[in-house]
């Protein structure tokens, strides 16, 4: 469903020089399965995130989604995916149903087979009591629950997730990857990024540890576990980065 091979992503930065975001990151994620990219901020998560959407160019390397190349059919990717970021913006004068309709009309959706697929979204996220609400008088929790009925709308097989529960209260947060869970076991492919180790420990399948542009290690939790003779995620997390750092000193490297 989604295959990365050697990407790379290079920067000329005026203060720093040569920076390199990301430095030949490879890995695949499946049908119904939640693939965590694990780091710090500044590891690369994000950058290669907008790659996998389309926002950002590679520098080099290949990524495809569902068969489609991110470089060279985008439009094609992007009717493939959706993206939820902290980020993600909710109009302050639309109301939930009026975002939610106004990206399924960008995604080419008729108007019937939108409202029928509205009206089942809004009941699957208990979205219906919110429906004509303001986006400028929403909670957050609210706010994200437009978030994720956007991204999914046009029932796309592959989801990305990044750093998707920052700024949120602990109940809103659970409430959310609760229903991330549920988009996997409905067969969804899921890239989730996060810095937290309880999200990865609850919602992931495979996870790839990613620090400074590279992957230090990727496996599901007991393979990591085995592999490194840790049993504790944060352990393991803050082992291999203080390995790597005192491999490789940072220089002109995110």
């Amino acid at each position: 469903m989604i295959h990365v091979q050697d990407l790379t992503k290079h920067y000329a930065d005026l203060q720093r020089g040569h920076f390199v975001a990301l430095g030949g990151v490879s890995f695949d994620a499946l049908p119904g399965q939640i693939y965590g990219l694990l780091g710090p901020n500044g590891a690369g998560k994000t950058t290669a995130l907008r790659i996998l959407s389309t926002v950002l160019r590679p520098t080099s390397g290949t990524a495809t989604i569902n068969g489609y190349d991110v470089l060279t059919q985008p439009s094609a990717v992007r009717r493939q995916i959706g993206f939820m970021s902290a980020n993600t913006a909710v109009y302050d004068r639309m109301t939930a149903w009026e975002m939610v309709e106004h990206f399924g009309r960008l995604h080419g959706i008729a108007r019937e087979p939108l409202r029928e697929r509205m009206e089942r979204l809004f009941e699957r996220l208990q979205m219906n009591d919110i429906r004509d609400l303001l986006g400028a008088k929403m909670s957050t929790g609210m706010k994200q629950k437009v978030s994720v009925a956007r991204a999914v709308v046009h029932d796309p097989p592959v989801l990305i997730f990044d750093e998707a529960t920052a700024g949120l209260d602990v109940l809103v947060a659970r409430a959310l990857l609760n229903t991330i869970a549920e988009l996997r076991d409905h067969g969804k492919c899921i890239i989730f990024s996060t810095h937290i180790m309880r999200e990865v420990e609850k919602l992931c399948d495979n996870v790839a540890i990613l620090h400074r542009g590279k992957i230090l290690a990727v496996g599901t939790l007991p393979e990591l576990h085995g592999r490194y003779g840790e049993e504790d995620l944060e352990e393991l997390f803050f082992r291999l980065i203080s390995e790597h750092d005192e491999a490789h000193p940072p220089a002109n490297v995110a």
